[in-house]
């Protein structure tokens, strides 16, 4: 009698024990993975996230992605927002998230999170209303400073792609002119940017290359720049959270499967 008394008393502490487990489970997986990414990731990631899900069973766990300029979002963070992972378009925010005392109640907890890079952007300049070919560096300079163009660029303050942008231009001598001028128009974003040009609002803007892949502009809509030509836009990330999706899906982003969504969208590979 009591040998069966023992029996069923492992039994239900087993059975306790594996109670537990799946009310972890389900908790972790149910709790939405919240991720702050940069403007020119819209097109891509959505991909991403969808290959993640499938190739790791997890079709129950719900993400959800802010998408906005690297500097708003990185304001944002040190503000208190609750994101759990951080994409930036450069390699700056997320450096200074790993050194900074976050303003959230998971600051202490993620002192040493260390950021990683898991893509390479491509600077591209593009325009609905003027045909583009491959230029000359000379040519392409000539298009820009005709006296009536319009041309957009994102925040360089707040968007690398912009920063890129405005280094570029200033190597070719047309920055401070073309501002005094006040032919530049200043978007808030990539994906603004992208916007002003797609609508004619402008002549031409300087934007990601993976949104004209996106929607499939056509060849002679936008000419990629040589990516020697501005600073390289390296993208890094940093997990924000404790939590296990968190760095799971940093993981799958540098992993073989994620790293091909990046360079069919027209990201360059991460060394």
């Amino acid at each position: 009698m009591k040998a069966i008394i023992i029996t069923v008393s492992c039994l239900a502490v087993t059975l306790t024990a594996c109670a537990k487990d799946s009310v972890t489970e389900n908790t972790e997986s149910s709790q939405t993975l919240r991720i702050a990414a940069a403007a020119n990731l819209s097109d891509v990631l959505p991909k991403v996230v969808e290959g993640y899900k499938t190739d790791n069973n997890q079709s129950n766990q719900e993400i959800e992605i802010t998408y906005a300029s690297s500097g708003k979002l990185y304001a944002q963070i040190t503000s208190g927002a609750p994101y759990d992972l951080f994409l930036s378009a450069n390699q700056a925010f997320p450096a200074k998230l790993a050194t900074e005392t976050l303003a959230t109640d998971q600051a202490n907890s993620q002192k040493d999170a260390q950021p990683f890079t898991y893509t390479q952007g491509q600077l591209a300049l593009y325009s609905v209303i003027h045909p583009l070919s491959e230029l000359k560096p000379a040519a392409l300079n000539a298009l820009l400073m005709a006296k009536s163009t319009k041309v957009t660029i994102a925040n360089p303050q707040l968007a690398p792609y912009g920063n890129s942008a405005k280094a570029y231009l200033q190597a070719q001598n047309s920055y401070e002119t073309m501002k005094t001028q006040k032919r530049l128009i200043q978007a808030e974003n990539i994906g603004q940017a992208f916007q002003y040009t797609h609508t004619g609002s402008v002549d031409y803007g300087f934007v990601a290359l993976a949104q004209l892949l996106a929607i499939k502009a056509k060849p002679t809509q936008f000419h990629t720049l040589a990516p020697n030509s501005y600073p390289s836009i390296l993208q890094d990330g940093i997990v924000l959270s404790e939590r296990p999706s968190a760095a799971g899906f940093s993981e799958y982003l540098r992993s073989e499967a994620g790293q091909q969504y990046f360079a069919d969208a027209g990201y360059l590979p991460v060394q």
